[in-house]
């Protein structure tokens, strides 16, 4: 997710970690690992967006399982984040837990230690997570709009890139 919201800037793997709060160690594995999935391209550079986007919304929520957990305060995620919560109205909130967090809702783990930091520094990352996220807790509904945007998402990104070329 990452790689995409940096597509047209120049980054390293240690740019990554840094950004992300994660070794570089984990971000060489994670790469690799993307290649072998064929999740982008052999330089490990581009996303694969077609092949991505089709991942997070049949695969992602068997790869990263979660069930929302006890009340916490933290950063608002899923269909209660401002990305969703415009289409998606709950009563019940869902959060990633953090203790300088403004709102109270159910826990739910991110998908790494530092993806609650790196998202409070990159708002277009963050709408990403939010929207990965529902694929993973949110209900049929929910789920169905989080793939209309993130298709919406990606496909302005083949547009842009087609445009380009």
């Amino acid at each position: 997710l990452k790689i995409i919201v940096l597509q047209n800037k120049a980054w390293m793997k240690k740019d990554l970690a840094h950004q992300l709060f994660i070794s570089p160690a984990e971000i060489g594995h994670s790469l690799n690992r993307s290649q072998l999935a064929g999740l982008i391209d052999p330089d490990q550079k581009k996303v694969l967006k077609k092949t991505f986007l089709e991942f997070l919304i049949h695969g992602f929520p068997y790869v990263f399982p979660v069930r929302a957990g006890g009340l916490t305060i933290g950063i608002p995620t899923a269909y209660s984040a401002p990305v969703l919560n415009k289409y998606i109205v709950s009563e019940e909130k869902i959060v990633w837990p953090y203790p300088e967090g403004k709102v109270r809702g159910h826990a739910i783990a991110p998908l790494s230690k530092g993806a609650v930091k790196a998202s409070l520094q990159d708002p277009e990352f963050y709408e990403l997570l939010c929207l990965c996220d529902v694929l993973r807790v949110g209900r049929v509904r929910e789920k169905q709009k989080a793939k209309e945007l993130l298709e919406a998402r990606f496909k302005k990104e083949f547009t842009t890139l087609k445009n380009k070329n």
